[in-house]
């Protein structure tokens, strides 16, 4: 990263954008960013923050189906429009689109940039939270719940921390790529080699971190997850655009957002998701810091500029959490719709036929999409406490998990059926299925699972 720098350490603020929120996010935001921070001609970082438990989970089967696959499919998508320009004007890139297979993602990065005709980039792998090898098992094992300890592990990731990218990025890495880090990491890491921070800096680990919990969710922050027509309203959503965070030496931030672009940044939208997610305000736990917001700071201090302060830190737990994923069968979801009058009993009525055939072997998830769908009702108890209505306009959706396909297959052939077995009028039919992977969490000391990282050189 190009820096000014002043003794031993750099005094430049460092500018981070956030260009995804998640696999699956939009792949036209990063340029806005890219175009920002050129403009500003400050040392510059470019996130991609695309992993969640259900992203992962994803990953880990897609590699075990393709030992080549198992990171982000929209990786390129990503980076394509950008990367010569990131590496042209020295913006670093770091991002969890490794996933389930960092070194396949690196693997990418190099063969998109030989395609656009671009010198190899220094690509840096952070790996260790892979534990589905068999001394990973071995380490899990001891500290699952009982019930767990005998199940077949499928894969298993522990949540990393930062000090690695940091590391990495110190060493030369034009981009780094991770699997499982804790969110926040993608930006602490890149802050901790720009200022030089050590691993007792608690208040700026957390300050940082807190950042980098602003940044993580993409478009949240800037207006994105705040939009409530007619109670908050947002302007331009649909070209909303992603955040960028000015962090200072002592960890404070300027949250902001890439130039010409819709959305916004105020004090409400900054609250909003400083406090998502966040367990304890007190002890927000991550790998780095436990960070306290009890004495933080909101104000605007311009149009969509919002500073954050006063954030400290203590330091960080002995344990790292970890994601274990096994086997969890089959998911299978119909759905079928049904308008016009008394179009709400003919969909209970559907919903009742395939119950009665299933019988109770199987477990079962039913929803009336206009009715009551959105809740937490794998039960049913919603629905059967709602009392039948005249909705016309309503879709059966049935969901289904079992551990063998073919009792999957059957449910699908039920609600397929539907549109000739009756109840009248039924139409629209759509039917899926899925192998499924089942997670726990648990905690592991963290000496025992390290973290390191390593430069990916390009095959020839």
């Amino acid at each position: 990263m190009p820096s000014t720098r002043h003794g031993s350490f750099d005094t430049q603020n460092l500018l981070i954008g956030c260009a995804a929120g998640g696999s699956g996010d939009r792949t036209d935001s990063a340029a806005p960013i890219v175009a920002t921070l050129i403009a500003h001609g400050q040392p510059s970082v470019l996130i991609f923050e695309n992993l969640a438990e259900r992203t992962l989970a994803l990953a880990q089967l897609a590699r075990r189906a393709n030992p080549g696959k198992g990171y982000d499919p929209l990786l390129e998508a990503q980076l394509r429009p950008v990367l010569a320009d990131c590496l042209k004007n020295g913006i670093t890139i770091v991002s969890n689109f490794g996933a389930a297979n960092p070194r396949g993602a690196a693997d990418h990065i190099h063969r998109l940039a030989a395609e656009l005709g671009l010198a190899p980039p220094r690509v840096a792998v952070v790996e260790g939270d892979d534990l589905s090898s068999e001394a990973g098992s071995a380490k899990l094992r001891s500290v699952l719940p009982k019930q767990f300890a005998d199940q077949p592990i499928v894969s298993a990731n522990v949540y990393q921390g930062a000090f690695e990218i940091a590391e990495a990025l110190q060493a030369g890495a034009q981009i780094v790529v991770t699997g499982r880090v804790v969110d926040s990491a993608l930006a602490l890491g890149p802050a901790i080699a720009h200022f030089g921070w050590g691993r007792e800096d608690w208040n700026q680990l957390a300050g940082a971190t807190m950042a980098g919990h602003l940044l993580e969710c993409g478009a949240q922050v800037t207006g994105g997850y705040f939009a409530d027509p007619g109670f908050k309203e947002v302007p331009d959503l649909a070209n909303v655009g992603y955040p960028i965070v000015e962090i200072m030496p002592d960890g404070s931030c300027v949250v902001g957002k890439a130039a010409q672009t819709g959305g916004m940044v105020n004090e409400l939208t900054v609250k909003e998701q400083l406090l998502y997610e966040i367990h304890d305000p007190q002890a927000y736990l991550t790998p780095d810091v436990t960070v306290d917001l009890s004495d933080a700071t909101v104000r605007e201090i311009a149009k969509d500029r919002v500073c954050v302060k006063g954030v400290t830190g203590k330091p960080r737990p002995p344990t790292l959490k970890a994601l274990v994923f096994y086997e969890g069968g089959w998911l299978g979801e119909g759905e079928i719709s049904y308008a016009g009058p008394n179009a709400e009993p003919r969909a209970r009525l559907a919903m009742d036929v395939v119950r009665q055939r299933m019988g109770g072997d199987i477990s079962l998830r039913f929803d009336l999409i206009g009715v009551v769908s959105i809740l937490g009702d794998s039960s049913g108890e919603m629905l059967s406490r709602h009392p039948p209505g005249l909705a016309q306009d309503v879709r059966l959706r049935v969901a289904g998990r079992h551990l063998e396909e073919t009792e999957i297959d059957r449910l699908l052939r039920e609600v397929y059926s539907l549109w000739l077995c009756g109840p009248a009028g039924g139409g629209g039919v759509r039917t899926a299925k899925r192998q499924r992977l089942s997670n726990i969490s648990c905690l592991l000391p963290r000496a025992t699972v390290p973290a390191h990282y390593s430069f990916y050189e390009a095959h020839a």
